[in-house]
């Protein structure tokens, strides 16, 4: 079987470092999915509407060809412990589709890209290949007597503070979706130097921050790089 491309995701992430690792931990980030010239008739959306929440099948695209590995890594467990791909979420998969679950905010008719969905809690970094969309169903989708195995619970949260007043160079309707990012350590999970310097680009952005304990202090926000 051969996946053709029906979309692709547009977010304010350029690169992985930064995305959240599941879908619908920052609800406040939005993004925009375009379909592609041969996928633009209106009438295959017919109804979407109805729906709040669409899942996603996308691809990996950061990861592609990359060699499959039968145990990984999950950030979960520190990054220090292995356990089988098919336990965990990594894009290191003999195929490398990604599933997601998004809110759906609007159905909206462009000029220049046809109709467009506009999403939030997308965990898929801008460019990124889309395969399918289909209607989250309530009655059939939501298990809430389900285990979540090593990862049963929501991973905890960072304060998030910003030194010097950096936040103003941050456009205001761009501030929570980055606040929920950077709340979601975007570090690797094996590093926790305290000194370190890290950096994470977002809508434009290159926003410098340290993280201490359970507190992220973002020191500096300037103009990312042009090719970034």
């Amino acid at each position: 079987m051969q996946l053709q491309i029906i979309a692709r995701m547009h977010t304010d992430l350029p690169t992985k470092f930064g995305i959240p690792r599941q879908s619908g931990l920052v609800d406040a980030l939005e993004g925009t999915i375009v379909f592609e010239p041969a996928f633009r008739d209106p009438e295959a959306l017919r109804g979407i509407e109805g729906f709040s929440h669409l899942w996603l099948l996308w691809e990996f695209s950061a990861c592609s060809g990359a060699p499959w590995r039968p145990t990984v890594r999950p950030p979960r467990l520190g990054g220090n412990t292995r356990m089988g791909v098919f336990a965990t979420r990594s894009p290191y998969r003999p195929n490398s589709i990604g599933l997601s679950c998004v809110r759906l905010c609007g159905v909206e008719a462009t000029p220049d890209c046809g109709t467009v969905l506009r999403v939030a809690g997308a965990d898929l970094m801008d460019g990124t290949p889309i395969f399918d969309i289909k209607p989250y169903l309530p009655y059939a989708d939501a298990h809430p007597e389900a285990t979540g195995g090593f990862a049963a619970s929501a991973p905890p949260t960072l304060a998030v503070e910003f030194a010097n007043d950096t936040e103003s160079l941050v456009p205001p309707e761009k501030r929570d979706a980055l606040r929920g990012l950077l709340a979601q350590d975007p570090r690797p999970a094996y590093q926790s130097d305290a000194a370190r310097v890290y950096g994470i680009l977002f809508a434009g952005l290159d926003v410098r921050f340290r993280v201490e304990g359970d507190r992220l202090t973002v020191t500096e926000v300037r103009s990312a790089p042009a090719d970034a």
